[in-house]
């Protein structure tokens, strides 16, 4: 009697004990997704602007960058969605790359940019690591219509994917730590942006 006792009480604590978080849960951080107050953490390098316009902002002029400055990020999931207005425009976002202070090309020459601009030519149209590797195919929707981007960045390897389509899987060697941000390339390409969001991993 005295042995069931106390196991009744020992697995009434184990029932009741909530374990601790895991340190592998894996965190949300909303960049942008239409909260104003967000737009605080972000900052502008270089001529042009990006432009707030109800749940999305979007690109004027260039050649710029806008980038979130409140924190850097290792290995991560990064997923934004975009829009286009003509099938040329111009736009890319950037993973990785130091403080540029106002100069967009320390993004440029010192991060990676996954390029957006489906008449560009190899290694530089979407889905590409701009400059180093082409994106296997483009499969973006019509114009007007909103794309999604999942940019998933683990040490060294970036892996691309296009409206859940994989596009690109590309080995790096530049820094495993940096900044985000998004390019305004000119004034023909008002890209517009939403629904930015990272998940650390």
């Amino acid at each position: 009697m005295k042995y069931l006792l106390t196991l009744t009480v020992a697995l009434s604590a184990v029932s009741c004990f909530t374990p601790p978080k895991k340190a592998c849960d894996k965190q949300v951080i909303d960049l942008w997704t239409g909260d104003v107050a967000q737009l605080d953490h972000w900052q502008m390098a270089g001529p042009g602007e990006f432009t707030h316009d109800g749940n999305t902002v979007y690109a004027q002029g260039g050649m710029g960058l806008y980038w979130y400055s409140a924190r850097d990020f290792e290995n991560f999931d990064l997923e934004l969605e975009w829009q286009v207005t003509e099938v040329t425009n111009n736009s890319g976002v950037f993973v990785r790359f130091p403080n540029p202070g106002n100069d967009p090309w320390v993004a440029v020459n010192e991060g990676y940019e996954i390029q957006i601009c489906d008449t560009a030519g190899p290694q530089h149209n979407t889905g590409s690591v701009y400059s180093f590797q082409a994106a296997t195919h483009i499969p973006t929707k019509a114009v007007g219509e909103w794309n999604h981007y999942r940019i998933q960045v683990v040490g060294h390897q970036y892996t691309i994917f296009i409206n859940g389509e994989l596009v690109n899987s590309f080995t790096g060697d530049r820094s495993a730590r940096g900044f985000i941000g998004m390019q305004n390339h000119d004034d023909g390409s008002p890209v517009r942006y939403r629904n930015i969001r990272v998940t650390e991993i």
